[in-house]
């Protein structure tokens, strides 16, 4: 049997120790929508913001995790090193991050015909890919 997928989207957790400044960079710079904070069983409480369809939660755990993901993105580890957002103004986001002071690893560029990407690091250092198709 396959996969019977009833979302047209994934959601997407981050684990945080701090979560201000997290919400500051997705929520104010770069713009998702913030729609809700939820208290979860263990203390853990949750904070939902929208990209399009997906939600993107953002979890602080009352006990705060024994370790943290290495930093380096892409060639920093195996595992989950990046995520993709599908935007309209990659130029625009890009040197806002970047204006608001944050790491863009990947500046603009071309990955195809007709395929632009950048990589801002958030707070965390995790690496967020923005994708622009023309």
């Amino acid at each position: 049997m396959t996969i019977s997928i009833t979302k047209s989207s994934i959601d997407f957790g981050i684990v945080t120790k701090d979560v201000e400044p997290m919400l500051t960079f997705y929520r104010d710079v770069v713009g998702l929508t913030y729609q809700a904070k939820v208290d979860m069983p263990g203390g853990t409480t949750m904070h939902r913001l929208l990209a399009g369809e997906s939600v993107i939660k953002i979890l602080v755990q009352a006990k705060e995790p024994a370790a943290v993901a290495p930093s380096g993105g892409v060639a920093g580890a195996t595992g989950y090193r990046y995520w993709t957002i599908s935007i309209d103004n990659l130029e625009e986001l890009t040197a806002q991050c970047s204006d608001a002071g944050y790491k863009v690893p990947v500046a603009l560029m071309d990955v195809r015909p007709g395929v632009r990407i950048s990589m801002v690091e958030d707070p965390d250092g995790n690496w967020v890919e923005f994708l622009e198709q023309a």
